[in-house]
């Protein structure tokens, strides 16, 4: 784990890498395709909304069907063997505070499980892993009360350490915040789960990234990526969220 002490020390060469590779990666639109639709068949019936960021959105990949929430919702629907009625709420390039505002601004439909992908742009605009966790609590609480959702389930951030698009020694600074903020992040999901019973983190701890499964700019997820993390966010969602709900 990098010390702040070396951090500081190396702020400037940093600075100077962050400006170069935001320079240097191309940036790539959101995958093409309907942000809404159902999936699946049967009597059994969730309804999911994916919000966030451009993870969420797509971005590395051609078509929604491609992306984090078409490869989702059609393993869930196999998984409960029913249907998953799907909305996607999503922007590239949005902290989880910015997040939050798209959704109090675009209020979608109702829903009964949100999944939230957010946190990269968190360690990118070097937001406190605190002050993201309260927006996070901020946009739970608005799924609860003004979407009618019952269940929040939080992406995780992933292992910015093995970002190929990033220089090192940034991938190596970027990838410390990333798991601070994932320990807080847990930290708080335990706390709420514990109390308010309605939030959960996906585990996402085998999750490896290189070349081989990311987009082309080296920073985002490209088809393989999408299908390894959306995996595990259909076997945690019909493990531990889907039977409690399907029982009230």
């Amino acid at each position: 784990m990098m010390s702040l002490t070396l951090k500081l020390a190396l702020s400037p060469l940093l600075v100077a890498q962050a400006l170069r590779t935001r320079a240097r990666v191309p940036r790539l639109p959101e995958a093409a395709g309907p942000r809404r639709g159902t999936v699946g068949s049967g009597d059994a019936v969730l309804r999911v909304l994916i919000v966030g960021d451009s993870s969420a959105a797509g971005v590395g990949v051609a078509t929604q069907r491609e992306a984090l929430v078409g490869q989702l919702v059609g393993e869930l629907a196999g998984r409960i063997a029913g249907r998953v009625q799907w909305q996607l709420l999503a922007k590239s390039g949005l902290t989880t505070a910015q997040t939050l505002a798209l959704l109090q601004a675009e209020p979608p439909p109702a829903a009964d499980v949100a999944v939230v992908v957010t946190g990269v742009n968190d360690v990118v605009d070097q937001v406190p892993s605190q002050r993201a966790t309260r927006s996070r609590e901020q946009l739970a609480n608005t799924l609860r009360n003004r979407i009618g959702v019952q269940h929040v389930v939080f992406c995780p951030l992933p292992p910015i350490h093995q970002f190929p698009a990033l220089p090192q020694p940034l991938r190596w600074a970027m990838g410390a915040d990333a798991r601070r903020h994932n320990r807080v992040l847990h930290e708080w999901v335990q706390q709420r789960a514990a109390t308010l019973g309605d939030a959960s983190c996906a585990d996402m701890s085998d999750l490896r990234l290189n070349r081989g499964v990311m987009a082309h700019d080296g920073f985002h997820p490209g088809e393989r990526a999408y299908r390894q993390v959306a995996h595990a966010l259909a076997v945690h969602i019909a493990k531990n969220v889907w039977p409690r709900l399907a029982q009230t």
